[in-house]
């Protein structure tokens, strides 16, 4: 008899809890072998293809393409020790589950983060699109409907005991589990206003606000008696605060991607007291510079040096000379911690979203090799398929939003980085050069920084310093 395993979405790294299928590559019924992946999905950081560590016939997939699933949520079901195609199992029929035999299925060994494949996984159900089922409701026994705000406690004798066990809790994430019990919230006592009474961050998030602010956790509104007016029972909205009363309104969800940027973005406004000065220079001399490194082409001169990569050399030259500007705060133990490494983020704007992939020891890498990391990367982030570690670990951001043809910015430092150099388009402007008016070709500079991590003189030294390297490219023979 072959044995049924079930592969859960694994842990891909980072601190991400959910992913989206995005497209299934294998159908039940198909036979795969042990590392083939199986299914794409998109995390907040990047789209992936996970393999799957089993090697068997597809019984059962769960979600369809585009349904949201988070770590730890079957995926699908293999039969392993046949290759004979088999009919169809639903989650819930009983091939759906581990077998219980004494043979030790054996794993691809390849582990992913967080998921070992050397024994069979734990039996788990997956919840249904229709609602969440629990124990009993498996069992064909009535289940009674989630304890909303004012419910009775329990009594002091009873024993608290696991979510699964205890009875429905309407919650899928296990961020939302987390927040709820760092603060120490009882989800029972909670109304979800997602689908079908689902908990959602938001909800979490508010009770947070009323228990700080003293006031209860208002339950959802009993329906008003006949004789009252249908009126008086709907509260007033106030502007910003989500109602279905807005006709024609557009909703768009903020998750994958965007929703990331959304989230390390209002982080960083709550978190970061950031300051930026700008300035002008002279970019004639740095775009003739380049143009005399790619005019001297031939047989294997390499591939031509960008813009971005001389000012992601600047950059780093830069850094080296204000290390202040390359660390993060930790405000738990006070400290300022001063990085030793520059891994350079650049940004890239794609289909999905604004992404900042990383140039890894930027340091250590001359204006070429910088250049060429660069389109990597940028070719990837367009084709999605950058990995999530390309994505993370940054510790300085440049920002070229020249390419959108705008002049300046005030940039949003990349959470929990200190500092980012925005860069405008380089224009034919008139400037006074030796003395004489003449027209040149300018650009503005913009540096966001971090004020816990330094004060002005330290910022606008370094961007004094970038701007001059940008005026006179030699100074940063000094530094090579």
């Amino acid at each position: 008899m072959p044995q049924v395993l079930e592969f859960k979405l694994p842990d891909l790294g980072e601190g991400l809890t959910e992913a989206e299928i995005v497209r299934w590559l294998v159908e039940v019924g198909d036979v795969v072998a042990i590392d083939q992946p199986v299914v794409e999905v998109e995390t907040a950081k990047a789209m992936v293809e996970v393999p799957c560590p089993y090697g068997g016939v597809v019984t059962a997939r769960f979600g369809e393409e585009g349904t949201e699933l988070p770590v730890g949520a079957p995926l699908l079901t293999v039969a392993v020790g046949t290759m004979e195609p088999s009919g169809p199992v639903t989650g819930d029929g009983p091939g759906s589950g581990t077998a219980d035999t004494g043979a030790e299925p054996s794993g691809s060994g390849n582990v992913l983060v967080g998921y070992g494949t050397g024994a069979p996984p734990v039996r788990r159900r997956r919840v249904r699109p229709e609602g969440l089922r629990t124990p009993a409701a498996a069992a064909g026994a009535p289940v009674a409907a989630s304890p909303v705000a004012g419910a009775p406690a329990e009594t002091a004798g009873s024993t608290r005991v696991p979510d699964g066990v205890r009875g429905p809790v309407a919650v899928v994430s296990p961020l939302v589990r987390k927040l709820a019990r760092q603060h120490d919230l009882d989800l029972r006592q909670l109304a979800g206003s997602g689908p079908d009474g689902l908990i959602l961050r938001a909800d979490v998030e508010s009770a947070i606000r009323s228990a700080t602010s003293g006031s209860p956790v208002a339950a959802p509104a009993a329906p008003a008696a006949s004789s009252a007016p249908a009126a008086s029972a709907a509260p007033a909205v106030s502007p910003g605060v989500r109602s279905a009363a807005a006709p024609g309104a557009e909703r768009i969800a903020l998750r994958g991607v965007r929703g990331a940027v959304a989230d390390k973005l209002a982080r960083s406004r709550r978190e970061i007291p950031d300051a930026t000065c700008w300035v002008d220079a002279d970019a004639t001399e740095l775009m003739a510079a380049r143009a005399a490194m790619n005019g001297t082409g031939g047989p294997g001169a390499g591939p031509k040096v960008s813009v971005l990569a001389l000012l992601a050399r600047i950059c780093t030259a830069a850094l080296a000379r204000y290390p202040e500007l390359n660390s993060t705060v930790d405000m738990e133990a006070r400290e300022i911690v001063r990085l030793p490494g520059v891994h350079l983020g650049f940004a890239a704007q794609t289909e999905r979203g604004l992404v900042v992939p990383v140039v890894r020891d930027a340091h250590t890498r001359n204006a070429e090799s910088i250049g060429a990391e660069i389109a990597r990367l940028t070719e990837a982030a367009r084709t999605g398929t950058l990995k999530p570690a390309e994505l993370t670990g940054g510790t300085f951001t440049l920002n070229n939003y020249g390419v959108f043809g705008v002049d300046g910015s005030t940039p949003i430092i990349n959470h929990p980085e200190a500092a980012m150099l925005g860069v405008g388009r380089i224009v034919p402007k008139p400037w006074v050069h030796e003395g004489e008016l003449a027209v040149r070709r300018v650009v503005q500079l913009s540096l966001t920084f971090d004020h816990r991590v330094c004060d002005g003189g330290t910022a606008g030294g370094f961007l004094r310093y970038v701007a001059d390297c940008v005026e006179q490219p030699a100074l940063l023979l000094r530094t090579l």
